[in-house]
């Protein structure tokens, strides 16, 4: 196993559309991943190339034919990816709509009892928990995150966790703090109580760090947004377990049996997520000695997380004579400085400072970074810190050591 290496992460940039420009305001260094990564250069070709096809799947002619193969082909690519051994991959609209769904036919298709979530999951799968709790007649619970750190833990759900569980969300990583969840771990505390609930897991926000490993979970669904994952926007990507898929769901009369996709399929969009495959299992080729597929997409997930760790220690703690954010007058690092879950991103604000303000300025330096309210999205992490605000710089593996130098001199200069 071996790291990006300067010259790997070149060509790992080659690789991107618009690394180190803007296309409506020219060179920019982007720390906006979370909001939406990178797109692959693969991933813009295959969609121009499908977007031009006029033919649909189920028809006798040999277009048809192969567009079935390039999506049955897609269906096994993102299995491979995400660890699944069973189980159905289908697409929807976006990651929150596959949420709501999967949260929905879990909710009704069960008996009388609890739905059970934490306080630190995005407002997709919280939102679709309080509506279909209520549709279902069931209660909806919410097991209490750490404010300091911005986790929620397996010994906070064990608490919380009863008999009467018959669905159950947890977050893979927060898109307001970067901390990943132990999800085995929650999984686990779920289980030994109520061994039969449903596990539905938002993985929105984790899965460009690398290292999903479904078949190692013993979950039920699994969602992710495929624009944050190097692919585009207009599709989300779902995995469901065998029995989830069992339960009644919306669907045609006389359909499939299990079906879960309703109209014609996007092709561009399956075909594009086989891109996002090849590119890790290339990555894992690159950093390993592995050859079988898994075992290069779990080495690259291995050498994603590595770099970026690497990253935000630079981005923390200083890099060359730059002081690090940690070391910076008035600056508070939301989760914690040295915290061991976070995942390629630094939230943090500045006292005496707007953190919109923060974002104009540091943008006027050619950094792309957001900002962050208690609103609707980030209220649940920033309202118990008695904070209005704050600043996301949100890293991805093709970022490099000299941006974070960058964005930590413009830093200097604004705070002034």
């Amino acid at each position: 196993m071996t790291a990006i290496t300067p010259e790997l992460l070149e060509t790992i940039r080659a690789k991107f559309a618009y690394v180190e420009d803007c296309p409506f305001t020219g060179p920019r260094i982007f720390f906006e991943n979370a909001g939406g990564a990178l797109t692959l250069k693969s991933v813009v070709e295959t969609s121009a190339r499908f977007a031009a096809i006029p033919d649909n799947q189920g028809r006798d002619n040999p277009a048809s034919a192969a567009l079935g193969e390039i999506i049955a082909k897609a269906r096994e690519d993102a299995a491979l990816f995400l660890g699944a051994e069973t189980g159905k991959v289908l697409l929807g609209e976006s990651g929150t709509e596959l949420l709501f769904r999967l949260i929905a036919d879990a909710c009704l298709g069960t008996p009388e009892g609890v739905v059970l979530g934490s306080t630190v999951e995005h407002p997709a799968s919280r939102s679709a928990c309080a509506r279909w709790a209520e549709v279902a007649g069931k209660r909806h619970v919410l097991v209490p995150h750490d404010d300091a750190t911005g986790v929620v833990t397996a010994e906070a759900y064990a608490a919380a966790v009863t008999e009467d569980v018959r669905v159950a969300t947890i977050l893979h990583t927060s898109p307001v703090t970067g901390m990943g969840m132990d999800v085995p771990a929650i999984v686990a505390a779920i289980r030994s109580k109520a061994p039969e609930a449903l596990i539905i897991v938002d993985g929105i926000q984790h899965a460009c760090h690398g290292g999903i490993d479904i078949a190692g979970y013993d979950i039920d669904g699994y969602v992710i947004s495929p624009y944050k994952v190097f692919s585009r926007h207009g599709y989300g990507l779902a995995w469901a377990s065998d029995r989830l898929s069992a339960l009644p769901h919306d669907a045609l009369i006389g359909g499939p049996a299990g079906s879960w996709e309703l109209g014609t399929r996007d092709t561009g969009a399956y075909a594009t997520f086989s891109d996002v495959v090849e590119y890790f299992e290339w990555l894992g080729g690159a950093v390993s000695d592995e050859t079988e597929p898994r075992a290069r997409i779990a080495a690259a997930g291995r050498a994603i997380h590595d770099h970026e760790a690497a990253l935000t220690r630079a981005m923390l703690h200083g890099t060359g004579n730059l002081a690090g954010l940690a070391e910076m007058p008035g600056v508070t690092i939301v989760g914690g400085v040295d915290n061991p879950a976070r995942e390629g991103l630094v939230s943090f604000y500045a006292e005496g400072r707007a953190s919109v303000d923060l974002v104009a300025a540091l943008s006027g330096e050619g950094i792309r970074v957001h900002s962050r309210k208690a609103d609707h999205y980030s209220g649940n992490i920033l309202t118990p810190l008695g904070q209005a605000d704050c600043v996301r710089v949100s890293l991805c593996h093709y970022n490099s050591e000299a941006e974070v130098a960058a964005f930590l001199a413009a830093m200097t200069r604004v705070l002034g």
